[in-house]
């Protein structure tokens, strides 16, 4: 199976894959004259002034949503194995691919919102929506709908149920070996699975608004009690700062790890973290109550900054400046050896090491907690994903089970997750990304090439805070997008007008608004 799973990632993640991660964050930022830099402060006014409906979640909601998303496994252990497979260096193409990927995001999650539909009382929408309507393949929409359902229903959940087995390991040890039908494995481990099983089973059979209510709370909280703790080592080893930053910039343009490495490790955890381009954000993004599409694109946009500017460089900096990381070389040689050679890259230790060393007796503790949130929350919203995607499925064809089918099916992946081997949890992940992400980023860029409509509801955006409106509004009908069906029945019930074409630019196909 490990043999199997890395002969797919070898073709999933080749270099393509990571130029086009980079090339598309890149060309959106040049695009839309980085938004995610001129339009930094209204992101922060737009997160804190969202409320939510009956149909729909706040803007703050939806952004815990998907934070509960990127602020995972990824954060944590995803850092400790772009470092010891790809070396210091491999943290600065992590920020790279999220400074550029924030662009990305803007895009795919405006057009999530513009796209979006009403479903039993609830918003639903994402990539197999936009493909649909604004591409026009709903071919290519169903294929991405399925390989959400597969990634996000059995691949990435016991990626961050693994990482929870290994943390509680390595805090509380293993307990008895039990023998099972499927292998020999730790009290630990087992007993972990079930509890993180019974937890979940409560929450994701209470629906979407549940999970919200749950990710809102729990996900600022560690975000920040886990940036406190590394902002104090930080500061107990101050002076070990610069060198440390002046080897992340080094080693990215000649790390130990070769070059190659450095990148490709980079931008692989660094998109397997903040999401950006992959697909799974627009889909807490479309259940937002907004004005208009374009602010809860910015507010997603946010989100990519949080994730790795924050969170995934406290814990790069806790490795690092506590020396807690090996760098693994070619044909199974170290390049770095700093800890035991039995400690894996591919799991939580370098980092619970890292507080260990400077806090003894409270960092694998405290991984272990945190590791539990941070994964469970991203979890969950993984089953809102997969859930979402059934929910467009079941558009076409009305099988009845579909969602209880997925409920146990995720927590079934959940418990296996927790107690098999973390390479090949890892690997399994990995796989699930690679195709979510090929799949949005090609569908992304041809619907650019086909309408703009992420790019002409920002102008649209930028116009009305010029004009110092009071409350926004979005006609998609004058703007010259199509299918956006939800938009103009809201246009109408709040203007009390029917939406009318304007005149439209055959140059650029933007709108031009009539005074």
């Amino acid at each position: 199976m490990q043999s199997l799973v890395d002969f797919l990632n070898g073709i999933i993640w080749s270099p393509a894959l990571i130029y086009l991660c980079l090339g598309a964050g890149l060309f959106y930022s040049v695009l839309t004259r980085f938004v995610q830099v001129r339009h930094f402060f209204e992101m922060w006014r737009l997160l804190l002034s969202g409320k939510s409906s009956e149909k729909g979640i706040s803007s703050f909601q939806a952004l815990a949503v998907s934070l509960s998303g990127r602020v995972g496994t990824g954060n944590i252990a995803g850092v400790a194995a772009a470092i010891g497979f790809g070396g210091p260096g491999a943290v600065f193409w992590m920020w790279v691919v999220a400074f550029f990927g924030a662009a990305t995001a803007y895009i795919e999650s405006t057009l999530a919102q513009i796209y979006k539909e009403e479903d039993k009382g609830e918003f639903r929408g994402g990539p197999a929506y936009y493909i649909e309507k604004a591409m026009g393949q709903k071919w290519y929409a169903w294929v991405f709908a399925i390989a959400t359902i597969f990634a996000c229903g059995v691949l990435l959940p016991g990626v961050q149920s693994n990482s929870i087995g290994n943390a509680v390991e390595t805090a509380f040890g293993t307990g008895a070996m039990i023998e099972t039908a499927i292998g020999t494995f730790s009290f630990a481990k087992i007993f972990t699975g079930a509890v993180i099983s019974v937890i979940l089973a409560f929450i994701i059979f209470g629906g979407v608004k549940r999970i919200a209510n749950f990710t809102q709370v729990v996900v600022p909280f560690m975000a920040l009690a886990y940036i406190v703790i590394a902002f104090v080592i930080i500061l107990l080893n101050i002076g070990e700062l610069p060198r440390i930053v002046s080897m992340i910039i080094g080693d990215a343009f000649t790390p130990m790890a070769g070059f190659g490495a450095a990148i490709g490790w980079g931008v692989k955890r660094g998109v397997y973290s903040n999401e950006a381009g992959q697909g799974t954000g627009p889909h807490a993004a479309a259940a937002a109550n907004v004005e208009h599409p374009a602010q809860q694109g910015l507010v997603q946009s946010f989100s990519i900054y949080i994730d790795t500017l924050l969170v995934c460089s406290a814990t790069a900096f806790m490795i690092l400046i506590t020396g807690a990381y090996n760098v693994n070389g070619p044909e199974s040689t170290f390049l770095v050896q700093n800890l035991a050679e039995t400690v894996a890259a591919n799991g939580p230790a370098f980092t619970q090491l890292a507080i260990e060393s400077t806090m003894p007796g409270f960092g694998k503790l405290f991984i272990a907690f945190a590791l539990f949130f941070f994964a469970f929350t991203t979890i969950l919203a993984y089953y809102y994903i997969a859930e979402t995607n059934i929910a467009y499925i079941r558009r076409t064809f009305k099988v009845p089970g579909l969602m209880f089918i997925l409920k146990l099916v995720l927590i079934t992946s959940v418990f296996y997750g927790t107690v098999k081997a973390a390479n090949l949890a890892w690997a399994m992940g990995d796989v699930g990304v690679g195709l979510m992400a090929w799949l949005n980023i090609v569908g992304i860029l041809i619907i650019f090439f086909i309408a703009k409509p992420a790019v002409i509801a920002l102008k649209d955006y930028e116009r009305q805070q010029e004009q110092g409106v009071e409350e926004y509004t979005f006609n998609p009908i004058a703007l010259g997008i199509k299918g956006a069906d939800y938009w103009e029945g809201r246009y109408e019930r709040i203007t009390g007008e029917k939406p009318e074409p304007e005149q439209v630019s055959s140059i650029s196909g933007e709108a031009q608004t009539s005074q």
